[in-house]
């Protein structure tokens, strides 16, 4: 969900892609609930020292590809301050898998550090966090898991301009149950208000439930 931008100067990205060659682990396991059509609702506290403030969000996946590590989708942003409508963003997500990416991001002005620091926020990650740290994940077997880590990057406005006051500049970091489907998440960008936490649950059941409204995608 875009975010206000508090700073004028623009994280630039890394020339890494964060990809990693080991195609002798497994992927995470597949999951019905991540799975394209599926929509989350939520929130996002975008609370900062002056001012206690959350967002209603709703999220939807258009295209998932577990063994790729890739996944992708909408999200909208209902009350956000000053704008006369929900603002879109359309996303893309990298499955954190040990094959296609590790727990270490290694772009988007992210350090090791900051990727611990905002994975240990997930109790989810505590039993990993020893094999993390010995050998970058790399050896970590998530097939069986019943928790998809992931990074989701905005990409672009799909409503509204780039001059609207709001920055996609950041990235999340994501925990997705595969039991009940609620996806937990926090923002990370070095010029915006840290850990500002989004809260989803899955909504429908395929297509049922709440629909977007119609916005055309780039």
């Amino acid at each position: 969900m875009p975010v206000r931008v508090v700073d004028t100067a623009t994280p630039s990205s890394q020339s890494s892609s964060g990809q990693e060659a080991n195609a002798v682990q497994p992927s995470p396991p597949s999951c019905s609930l991540l799975t394209a059509g599926r929509c989350f609702a939520g929130t996002q506290n975008v609370s900062s020292l002056q001012k206690d403030e959350a967002w209603k969000v709703n999220v939807r996946i258009h295209g998932c590809d577990i063994e790729q590590g890739y996944l992708c989708g909408t999200m909208e942003a209902l009350n956000v301050p000053l704008a006369d409508t929900p603002v879109v963003t359309f996303w893309e997500g990298e499955i954190v898998d040990a094959k296609n990416y590790t727990f270490f991001t290694g772009k988007w002005e992210a350090s090791a550090e900051d990727d611990v620091r905002h994975w240990s926020k997930f109790p989810s990650f505590t039993p990993l966090l020893s094999q993390i740290e010995a050998d970058g994940g790399k050896s970590v077997d998530l097939s069986n898991y019943p928790y998809i880590f992931m990074r989701w990057k905005e990409q672009y406005f799909v409503n509204v301009g780039v001059d609207c006051g709001l920055t996609i500049a950041g990235f999340y970091y994501v925990c997705f149950s595969c039991s009940d489907g609620s996806i937990s998440g926090f923002y990370y960008d070095p010029n915006s208000s840290p850990f500002q936490k989004l809260e989803l649950k899955c909504t429908n059941e395929k297509q049922s439930g709440f629909t977007f409204s119609s916005y055309e995608l780039q």
